[in-house]
């Protein structure tokens, strides 16, 4: 396998001179293999079982991070190789909201230091296990999303309203313009 984490390194730095985002959604390399490396639930990046302590690595590697189908690759325009998700690959670990009611905006800033406002192109959902434990998301890009924090959530939470969707009353967020439904207001405690 080609792919190391110093020459995928390299590529992510060279494809970012530009000062934007790598075009990963146009890059269709071959599959080179999958590396050992992780992402974690809590956002923790690991490669051969070891934490990779470097926030500015972790962001790099971050900018050639994609998704396809179920699977997660570090991509450059000359190699792809796999990795491993926990959930999902980035944490919404606070956001700030301007506005309020259906005018309002929330503002999401990742552990990768990313940052989206939620709406129609990145929109909020709320998956809940079979004990009723809510995980929300915000997409952040190109099918990308990040697990919005318990602590986050709580707050999101304090600024739900009820709507009606399709005549059935939803308690949920606004942003951007859009409703966003995290509970059917019947099953509010």
């Amino acid at each position: 396998m080609n792919g190391t984490p110093d020459t995928l390194m390299k590529a992510a730095q060279d494809a970012q001179k530009t000062g934007k985002l790598p075009p990963v959604h146009l890059w269709n390399p071959p599959f080179c293999g999958d590396l050992d490396m992780e992402i974690r639930r809590d956002g923790t990046w690991f490669y051969e079982g070891t934490p990779i302590g470097r926030p500015a690595m972790v962001r790099l590697f971050s900018t050639i991070l994609k998704r396809e189908g179920d699977k997660y690759f570090l991509v450059t325009p000359v190699e792809k190789v796999g990795l491993r998700v926990e959930d999902a690959p980035f944490v919404a670990q606070d956001f700030e909201v301007t506005g309020d009611g259906p005018g309002q905006v929330i503002t999401f800033t990742t552990n990768v230091g990313d940052s989206v406002a939620a709406g129609p192109d990145a929109p909020i959902r709320v998956v809940r296990d079979a004990d009723g434990e809510p995980s929300p998301y915000v997409m952040v890009r190109s099918g990308l999303e990040a697990l919005i924090d318990r602590k986050s959530f709580y707050r999101l939470v304090d600024l739900g309203t009820s709507h009606d969707v399709d005549g059935t009353d939803w308690f949920g967020l606004w942003s951007s313009g859009t409703f966003f439904p995290v509970i059917p207001a019947a099953e509010l405690p």
